[in-house]
């Protein structure tokens, strides 16, 4: 896996953490670090996460996600978060800038992910 790649991950999950530590001490931020910070940093945690567990499980470090899974993965997101939950929980709200956050954070684990000697992850392999 490339170092900026996982140097983005590990950025991704202090930052998101410390947002969320500062909103459980009610450390008022400013609006676009409470409400949109974390949706542009979700999608990128959660597909590194899964492609460490695939590169593990097939012992291939060149192996990485298509641009199909990750149009999956932040469509699933904007599915579940900004359509279903919001309509059965009241701390969910439909945002469609979220929307656009998770597929703009998926084009970018993308492009941070691209490797000419890699091959990527898809319904054949």
């Amino acid at each position: 896996m490339k170092k900026q790649l996982t140097y983005y991950f590990i950025f991704s999950i202090v930052l998101g953490s410390c947002i969320y530590v500062c909103e459980k001490l009610e450390i008022l931020l400013p609006k676009l670090m409470r409400f949109y910070v974390n949706d542009f940093l979700i999608i990128p945690i959660v597909l590194y996460s899964c492609l460490f567990v695939i590169q593990k499980f097939k012992g291939n470090a060149k192996i990485q996600l298509s641009p199909l899974n990750i149009i999956y993965v932040s469509a699933l997101y904007s599915l579940i978060f900004e359509y279903l939950l919001p309509k059965f929980h009241l701390r969910y709200t439909a945002d469609y800038i979220d929307v656009g956050l998770y597929f703009l954070s998926g084009m970018m684990f993308y492009f941070l992910q691209k490797n000419k000697n890699s091959y990527e992850v898809s319904r054949s392999n």
